[in-house]
């Protein structure tokens, strides 16, 4: 008699957990580890995170500190949603390809190009892309190499995009929100947002700024 009631009992717990009104079977439970973080905005103090770096040949990728390699510098960082998607690679990216010139003719030292690909992709879209934009309303075609200038760092983990309160959050991967900025010895003196327009984050709109 009391092993069928243990029976029942431990039946209608299962029963429980599949049903329909179940919380724990059918609704995902937001994670309470991640804090919400205040955009950052200029004043801040960009965080020392470890960054990945994809190295020629399939190479294991290097870690990188951000704060190590942007000390004592003035730099440029922008941020874009996906390598290799439309609007990155047609226009965010070109824009700083072809302002290098400008940015360092203004005291930028460095330009870094971040992303939540991991670093071979982030490599890859380093040494191998080719792009077509507009500009001046002519048709170019750009070779990204190691030579334009800019260096592409891999947040695969979204440290960087959090802290700065940037993430788009998916239940596939993280994204990080398009933005630009600049820094001057690790301070931000200058940050435009995308959330209006995304043309504001481009190297025009950057260079007008400085």
């Amino acid at each position: 008699m009391m092993l069928r009631i243990l029976l029942i009992s431990a039946l209608a717990t299962v029963g429980l957990a599949f049903s329909p009104h179940s919380s724990a079977a059918f609704h995902h439970r937001p994670s309470t580890s991640l804090k919400m973080v205040a955009e950052v905005k200029e004043g801040d103090t960009l965080p020392s995170v470890v960054l990945k770096e994809g190295q020629a040949d399939y190479a294991s990728p290097k870690d990188v500190n951000l704060g190590d390699l942007i000390k004592g510098k003035k730099v440029a960082i922008f941020a874009v949603p996906g390598a290799f998607t439309p609007g990155c690679s047609k226009s965010h990216l070109p824009s700083f390809i072809t302002a290098q010139d400008e940015l360092k003719a203004k005291g930028v030292e460095l330009t870094i190009c971040i992303a939540t690909n991991d670093a071979y992709v982030m490599e890859h879209n380093d040494t191998c892309l080719s792009v077509d934009f507009y500009r001046l309303g002519a048709a170019q075609v750009v070779e990204v190499t190691s030579d334009a200038g800019i260096k592409f760092l891999s947040d695969a983990n979204a440290e960087l995009s959090r802290a700065l309160g940037l993430p788009i959050e998916g239940d596939v991967m993280v994204r990080t929100k398009r933005f630009s900025l600049i820094a001057d010895d690790g301070v931000v003196t200058h940050y435009f947002s995308s959330a209006n327009e995304s043309s504001y984050t481009w190297a025009p709109n950057v260079l007008a700024k400085l």
